[in-house]
């Protein structure tokens, strides 16, 4: 996620296309899976980031694939990293923790967010540094892996520690190389049994075409809505947002109905297979949720995706999300309400001129 304004003349909004998307197996020619070789650097703001994060966790791979967190604002040079520490003897284990060492179990911005400057250097807070390159900035990464870079700097970051590349910087690549099995060998051996098969071969087609269509119209129709910059434009977009939250809400209403007859009435049965598509937790839930969790807080007025909000408008997305974030650690542990509402705010200096960052919803997330 970078800058990426409406510069066409039409004024519409669109997204730049991913320029490393090498694949990680045990029969490529040079990214072969290992232990300790891949490190990701990805952004707590950003929704695309986001979902590597979860995927990362729920597979089991926090001790395999390290991760560094960008600081959440975004200024003219692309996204900073903390500097590297003078004392070389840091425990680099902060950096298997879920979201890379940073504190992200924030359900509540504080009410002093608006004292905290767009340089603020908040150890572990703001962002954390890069122990594999000492790289400041994550256009350097880019640079390093291809000297006549020209496109944007965009996270998620897969990185190479043996060849010092990107071997593939679009985030639905990466889930799909972190869900393929390939690092499953380096996984502790208690905790293989705990491992989902985010995209099953008998729901393969159809989470691809949920995917496919919740991508076009929720996951980017957000940012088509809110960096367009023609009001015709805004307005079909936002429409359009609201017409496929309505979609996937009758068919949660659905699936919430069938369940209740099959379960019982037996609330906590039901949450157990309450999930987009089939009865198990799969990569569409993973995609959707990040756009969702960020919607009451950011899209509803930064965006101005304001027609209603998750909470009020649609009570069976609503439960969905409520019971990602508190019955499923990968979920809220990597979700930091802080960064995503100071980036989106402080970074989007033409949507927002005066910086002020909104202090609602309270809370950004309900109990469940």
């Amino acid at each position: 996620m970078s800058k990426q304004w409406a510069d066409n003349k039409d004024g519409a909004f669109r997204r730049q296309m991913s320029s490393f998307r090498e694949m990680i197996s045990p029969d490529h020619p040079i990214y072969k899976p290992a232990t300790g070789r891949y490190w990701l650097y990805v952004s707590l703001a950003c929704p695309w980031a986001h979902r590597t994060l979860i995927t990362r966790v729920l597979k089991g791979l926090t001790s395999v694939i390290g991760v560094s967190v960008v600081h959440w604002h975004l200024d003219e040079k692309g996204w900073r990293l903390a500097p590297t520490p003078i004392d070389q003897t840091v425990d680099q284990s902060q950096f298997y923790t879920p979201a890379g060492g940073i504190v992200t179990t924030k359900n509540d911005i504080s009410c002093h967010v608006g004292t905290i400057p767009n340089n603020s250097q908040r150890s572990n807070i703001d962002s954390n540094f890069d122990p594999i390159n000492g790289f400041t900035r994550l256009s350097e990464l880019y640079y390093k892996s291809d000297p006549n870079y020209k496109a944007r700097f965009t996270v998620p970051v897969l990185w190479d520690t043996q060849t010092n590349t990107i071997v593939n910087n679009e985030s639905s690549l990466i889930i799909r190389i972190l869900d393929s099995g390939v690092f499953e060998e380096f996984v502790p051996e208690g905790e293989k049994s705990k491992i989902p098969k985010l995209v099953p071969k008998n729901l393969e087609t159809e989470i691809n075409d949920f995917n496919a269509w919740v991508y076009n119209n929720v996951n980017n129709g957000v940012y088509k809505a809110g960096f367009a910059e023609n009001p015709e434009i805004y307005e079909r977009q936002v429409i359009d947002v609201f017409t496929h939250l309505d979609k996937i809400e009758n068919i949660l209403e659905k699936k919430y109905t069938q369940l209740i007859e099959k379960k019982s009435n037996d609330t906590e049965k039901v949450l157990s297979d309450f999930f987009t598509v089939g009865n198990q937790l799969t990569e569409a839930d993973v995609r959707l949720y990040t756009t969702i969790v960020r919607f009451d807080p950011v899209y509803v007025q930064h965006f101005k995706c304001n027609l209603t909000t998750i909470r009020d408008g649609y009570p069976m997305i609503h439960l969905w999300l409520r019971n990602l974030y508190w019955n499923y650690p990968a979920f809220k542990d990597t979700t930091n309400f802080e960064h995503i509402k100071l980036h989106y705010t402080r970074s989007h200096t033409r949507i927002n001129p005066l910086g002020i960052t909104p202090l609602g919803p309270m809370p950004a997330i309900k109990p469940l």
